[in-house]
């Protein structure tokens, strides 16, 4: 099951009041298929949403709505209203006229903040989807009316959060990609256990990827180590062979004995089998000097 999946199916068990069922039931008639007097109708994949869609009708508008599918690799659902009487009574229920032409949000059914919340459940049963956050954080409306999605985007705003807007041919999305953002939408719209646990999957995806980043800056630096020790280890050879090693003030040839003794080692650990103290800074310096006579070399 997708992510977007069990979010709905968490949303479809949430039992509003009296004015949070109004509410809600607007808004999966506001965004679903079509909400005029030609038609009303969802048209949904989620089996869940449909059964909210024609219980919550019948319950706040004492309408009759019928339930059909189609399609075979991919089962499509529609819930509507075929009667012109129902279709009337739902309109008139809503303070919307039969001879609308754009759809707008009526401001009074969502003044209640619970309410709100309510209306946008149902938007997102309507037409929202949902990203699986292992792989993206991106939750989206899918509006066909641009006045209606202007009208949502500015009640998500209301309540603190932060959409975008973008047009994916004749139709609106509007979308959130924050993760904080998210998570607020979710708890707004009553599905605090997909919260959570969008919550801990953004702890674990941090937690990885600092540990990917400790992890890539050690190899990192161990390549680093290991590329410098056998550039140092093939300078003494070629010293060593030229015979110029043993000509050498001590000090350098005390360096070309250490690495070749510790090819293994790090510079810090060098510095800890010296005779002497000496910083690490000073003993790369004597072997980047060893480097250097042996280029010389040719």
């Amino acid at each position: 099951m997708s992510f977007s999946s069990q979010v709905k199916d968490e949303l479809c068990l949430v039992r509003p009041s009296g004015c949070c069922k109004t509410a809600e039931c607007y808004g999966l008639l506001l965004f679903g298929r079509s909400f005029s007097a030609g038609s009303i109708s969802l048209q949904t994949e989620h089996e869940a949403v449909a059964e909210r869609y024609a219980s919550i009708l019948r319950q706040v508008c004492d309408v009759r709505p019928t339930v059909s599918s189609s399609g075979v690799r991919r089962e499509m659902i529609t819930v509507s209203l075929p009667g012109e009487a129902d279709r009337r009574r739902v309109l008139h229920a809503f303070d919307h006229s039969t001879a609308d032409i754009q759809l707008r949000i009526r401001e009074k059914w969502v003044e209640r903040e619970c309410c709100a919340g309510a209306f946008i459940r149902g938007a997102f049963l309507a037409c929202g989807s949902l990203t699986d956050p292992q792989k993206d954080y991106h939750l989206e409306f899918l509006i066909p009316h641009l006045p209606l999605a202007g009208d949502f985007m500015a009640l998500l705003s209301g309540r603190g959060l932060s959409p975008r807007m973008v047009l994916r041919g004749s139709a609106a999305v509007v979308y959130f990609k924050e993760s904080d953002h998210i998570e607020d939408l979710l708890t707004l719209m009553g599905a605090t256990n997909s919260t959570l646990e969008l919550m801990n999957i953004k702890i674990y995806k941090n937690v990885r990827n600092k540990v990917n980043r400790i992890t890539n800056c050690e190899t990192a630096n161990l390549t680093k180590t290991v590329n410098a020790a056998v550039s140092q280890l093939e300078a003494i050879d070629k010293l060593t062979k030229s015979g110029r090693l043993q000509t050498l003030p001590p000090a350098l040839q005390e360096a070309a004995a250490l690495r070749q003794d510790n090819p293994e080692l790090s510079l810090s650990e060098l510095c800890g089998l010296c005779e002497k103290r000496i910083t690490r800074s000073g003993l790369n310096h004597r072997l980047q000097k060893l480097v250097e006579l042996a280029r010389q070399e040719g």
